[in-house]
């Protein structure tokens, strides 16, 4: 199960080493996947790219910023002249900001909006048209639990405004074009152990934990084998579906 040799895979936002990116990306090589790490930081972009080629995995970086169209398109178009194909995207790039409603600018939404909605929709479109293509692909959107709750963990009401946007997107897409053979599913964690998370003072990080069922935050790993399914062949029955990962904090 869960094959994806000869696949191709980009994953967005997997150069940062204070996120889900990086796990995911690494998940997916160790299935035999060609990653493309696509990341704003160069660096990071590297380091990811080093350290899934030392454990013997395929990797291609890929600088880019997700809210310019030129860049996402130059993106894309690298990966095909590499490759040949796309056969999963998934959407994990995304800014936070904690800021209240009364405290928020225009300028901080647009921010937002701009990485975590935009530059979703960007390569989502820039991603389509090989698949339709291939009549084959998996599009995996990372939305969040502040999306369905309205907040609580971390982010302003814009963040939680953003992910509650790629739901709605998400949705209207799979009844657009999962006739053709690409699913397009959201995956919406709850707290998960990042860097983030351990810098948030102790009264602070115990205040979240007593809301979760399971006492605990949740894994990176956890959530990259989540994806992992969604964007595999048996997934291929699952689409416009929003899946929880998040220890019971949030129950629909």
């Amino acid at each position: 199960m869960f094959e994806f040799d000869g696949q191709v895979v980009i994953v967005t936002g997997s150069g940062s080493p204070k996120g889900i990116g990086k796990t995911i990306a690494k998940t997916f090589a160790k299935q035999k996947a060609a990653v493309v790490i696509a990341d704003i930081n160069e660096d990071g972009v590297q380091e990811t790219v080093d350290e899934i080629k030392a454990a013997g995995g395929e990797a291609m970086g890929a600088v880019v910023n997700v809210t310019a169209k030129e860049s996402v398109d130059a993106m894309v178009q690298a990966v095909l002249e590499a490759y040949g194909r796309i056969d999963v995207l998934i959407n994990n790039a995304g800014i936070s900001q904690k800021v209240t409603v009364e405290d928020m600018t225009i300028e901080d939404m647009r921010r937002i909006f701009e990485v975590n909605m935009y530059g979703l929709f960007l390569c989502t479109q820039a991603c389509m048209k090989p698949m339709r293509q291939a009549k084959y692909g998996r599009i995996v959107n990372l939305s969040s639990v502040s999306g369905k709750r309205g907040g609580g963990v971390f982010g302003g009401a814009h963040y939680s405004a953003s992910k509650a946007a790629v739901l709605g997107f998400s949705k209207n897409l799979s009844r657009e074009i999962s006739a053709e053979g690409i699913t397009i599913n959201s995956v919406c964690p709850g707290l998960i152990n990042t860097e983030i998370w351990k810098s948030l003072p102790k009264a602070d990080a115990d205040k979240i934990i007593d809301g979760i069922p399971m006492g605990r935050p949740g894994e990176t790993q956890e959530v990259a084998d989540t994806i992992l399914f969604l964007a595999s062949k048996e997934a291929s029955y699952i689409t416009g579906e929003e899946i929880d990962v998040n220890g019971g904090s949030h129950m629909d």
